[in-house]
């Protein structure tokens, strides 16, 4: 059996798995959104997978409704902001309450799960990026060009080498070269060190 067949089998059981043991969430989280700020529950964003192919990508929705379109339509102060920092904004004032609650705990990452199930990501892997992102990126970035094909050339992951850095705030450069690095050298070992690496990294967010 080789690597591939490895850890699509290790994707499905653990994905399976935490999809069961969560059950709950699945049911309480929906509710507490709509309760909060009405729909939609989800938030469907289209990021770049395998070989380039463009995706749909699942997360509890954690910001108002419309926060993509405020961003890149009707706030350009708020949009520059973003891209210095990286695609990421410090105190995002789209997030709701709940939201930062669902970001902290990382719950918001839950339905990419399903993600992996239709075998779009894995659950480890290089980070989902928006297309756009990364052509902007690696244009501010030079460098990190090189890394392109391979971050490109696996599945992305609901969890990575940069997320569990011990690094919450990691700056592109360094994150692209993170995750070819990764690509370079995947083996199902590495995988499940990352996998049992992760709830750590997920508590010291808190």
């Amino acid at each position: 059996m080789n690597y591939t067949q490895q850890k699509r089998i290790l994707d499905i059981t653990v994905a399976l798995i935490l999809m069961i043991i969560f059950l709950p969430v699945w049911i309480i989280v929906p509710l507490m959104i709509y309760l909060d700020s009405g729909s939609p529950i989800l938030f469907k964003h289209k990021r770049v997978g395998l070989n380039g192919k463009e995706f749909e990508l699942f997360k509890f929705r954690s910001m108002i409704p419309n926060a993509d379109e405020i961003l890149h339509k009707h706030n350009k102060s708020l949009l520059k902001k973003f891209k210095q920092g990286d695609w990421k904004i410090e105190n995002d004032p789209r997030i709701t309450k709940l939201g930062k609650a669902l970001r902290s705990l990382t719950i918001d990452e839950f339905p990419q799960l399903y993600n992996v199930i239709r075998g779009e990501m894995s659950m480890v892997g290089p980070r989902a990026y928006v297309k756009k992102e990364l052509d902007e990126q690696t244009q501010k970035y030079p460098e990190t060009k090189k890394y392109k094909d391979l971050i490109l050339s696996v599945k992305p992951g609901i969890t990575g080498p940069w997320q569990t850095s011990g690094r919450n705030e990691v700056p592109f450069n360094v994150r692209a070269k993170m995750d070819a690095d990764y690509a370079k050298k995947r083996s199902i070992v590495t995988d499940i060190t990352i996998l049992f690496k992760t709830p750590q990294a997920m508590i010291s967010k808190w």
